[in-house]
């Protein structure tokens, strides 16, 4: 867990108020038993989680794919190659959805802008950390190599609203 406590604090303003702002729909099926904490939001979220990705197309159409989600210091990362469709919407268009929906009983959704970085940045190491620490047990040491080498992008999501859901907890 790499969150100070000032990060969980700005998580769980952030879960709060996104509830607070929700729609009565929403309000009725996520209730105070079904949400999680910013802790308990932290401590699911770790190591790689995939991420259901939304951008926007120039059109306006959403885009839906598959990313590797990593949740660091309270907030969703994730990379992809530069001249991916994904980065190149976000080059024009930063607004995104994702969601970790690892089966019906928990639901984690974030709504925001992604903010893209050089994975070579010192600034964003940890994003780097994360997928080394995940890739290297499965891959060896191929994968070093091949992030070395690739034509990638890091994103940071910033979240303008998160929502959880947790069955049975």
């Amino acid at each position: 867990m790499l969150e100070t406590p000032d990060e969980l604090a700005a998580l769980q303003t952030l879960l709060d108020e996104s509830m607070a702002s929700a729609g009565p729909h929403l309000r009725e099926i996520i209730d105070d038993d079904r949400r999680l904490s910013a802790l308990e939001v932290v401590e699911e979220l770790q190591g790689m989680k995939l991420l259901v990705l939304a951008t926007v197309s120039a059109e306006g159409r959403p885009l839906v794919g598959p990313v590797d989600g990593y949740f660091l210091h309270g907030s969703f990362y994730f990379s992809s190659g530069t001249r991916s469709v994904r980065m190149g919407h976000l080059s024009r268009r930063p607004w995104v959805s994702a969601s970790h929906l690892p089966g019906e009983h928990l639901a984690i959704t974030v709504h925001g802008r992604a903010a893209t970085f050089s994975l070579s940045d010192p600034e964003h190491g940890e994003l780097r950390r994360a997928m080394l620490e995940h890739y290297l047990p499965i891959a060896g040491s191929s994968f070093e190599e091949w992030l070395d080498d690739t034509d990638a992008l890091g994103a940071r999501i910033e979240a303008d609203k998160m929502f959880t859901f947790a069955l049975n907890r």
